[in-house]
């Protein structure tokens, strides 16, 4: 007999809005997150705004979580991952494991929401050069978020506000070399984001972007490239960075100004690297546990996209966010919706076919 549940893997906002989606028109939902907290990437990695307009993220995300856990037709399953699958459409049969049960449990469920995100692109691979683990004051636009969260940005070698800030674009995106051929689409705009939290916050800070082109999608150009050049003065500079060497207590900062054709160098104390999208190790392990297709850079493939971007080619498996692609967070919640009205659509298409 079909089972009219829906199950949601990864408790990020795509997952938690795909619960609330499934809830809200009348459908069950067990909510599988294998972290012993929901919100994800946002919550993990402390998010201080959202990109573009740098709302803070910390009350959003938990405004999210109390609408899904206060719901009465939503099960949540925290510390919990996909172990095993069983059973064909309609009457799937999910093993779980995880840290809050003792043995391995099942879960019938008729359909399969797929929302495992994403992973940041790690800048100490060997083909990278900028000498993230080698030099204190190189780090990542996570690094820099907790930063930002707390209201206060310091170079970890001295403890001492930075005067010079540079970012360095598309680390791990937009790469032959490794592999990542795509964008990421958000690095540009979360870059023009923190640079305007950081002229904020140190008013008297030079801040740099140096980019090989910048990508602003929508309505972005206007809510925040502009205005991080017009007032707040963030310097963008199209060019190609090779290398960031120590010198003295600064890092000195190579490469080419491609606006010019010229090589450029320029002393820096903090460099944050703005590192790609890569499919998560969820994504993958769950997309080999479920059968479904991966396209060629590990993230799950949406067989009918662009005009059905939720549908996985295993029938009654739907996927959304960033595990099928880079994606910002408006994309990540509308594709989760989208993803909740198809696997709801499914579970009662099949009713009403039994019922004739």
């Amino acid at each position: 007999m079909s089972s009219d549940k829906v199950a949601v893997i990864g408790g990020g906002p795509g997952g938690l809005r795909a619960a609330q989606c499934v809830a809200e028109v009348g459908g069950e939902v067990v909510l599988i997150e294998q972290r012993d907290f929901l919100g994800g990437t946002p919550v993990a990695e402390n998010y201080a705004g959202l990109t573009p307009r740098g709302e803070p993220a910390q009350p959003q995300i938990r405004r999210m979580i109390e609408v899904v856990t206060a719901h009465p037709l939503v099960e949540v399953r925290l510390g919990t991952e996909l172990a095993g699958v069983a059973g064909e459409p309609g009457t799937f049969i999910l093993t779980l494991s995880g840290s809050q049960t003792a043995e391995a449990q099942t879960v019938e469920c008729g359909a399969i929401i797929i929302a495992t995100g994403f992973g940041h692109f790690d800048p100490g691979r060997s083909t990278q050069m900028y000498g993230y683990f080698e030099f204190p004051d190189v780090i990542t636009q996570a690094d820099l978020e907790v930063m930002l969260s707390e209201h206060r940005v310091l170079r970890p070698s001295s403890g001492q506000p930075p005067e010079r800030i540079c970012f360095i674009q598309c680390v791990g995106s937009r790469d032959r070399q490794i592999g990542n051929e795509y964008c990421s689409k958000v690095c540009c705009a979360v870059a023009s984001k923190e640079a305007i939290e950081i002229r904020q916050l140190l008013p008297d800070s030079k801040v740099f972007i140096f980019y090989i082109d910048m990508r602003m999608y929508g309505y972005w150009e206007n809510e925040i490239y502009w205005p991080a050049q017009e007032q707040h003065h963030v310097q963008y500079v199209k060019g190609l960075i090779t290398e960031v060497l120590p010198k003295g207590d600064r890092l000195l900062v190579r490469g080419e100004d491609t606006t010019m054709g010229r090589p450029m160098e320029l002393p820096m104390d903090l460099v944050v690297l703005s590192v790609g999208m890569e499919p998560s190790s969820g994504t993958r392990q769950v997309a080999k546990l479920l059968g479904v297709k991966q396209n060629k850079y590990g993230f799950i493939d949406a067989v009918g996209a662009p005009l059905d971007p939720v549908s996985t080619d295993r029938e009654g498996i739907f996927v959304c966010g960033a595990a099928f692609g880079p994606a910002d967070l408006e994309d990540t919640v509308s594709s989760a919706a989208g993803a909740a009205v198809s696997a709801v659509g499914y579970l009662r298409s099949r009713s009403l076919t039994a019922a004739k």
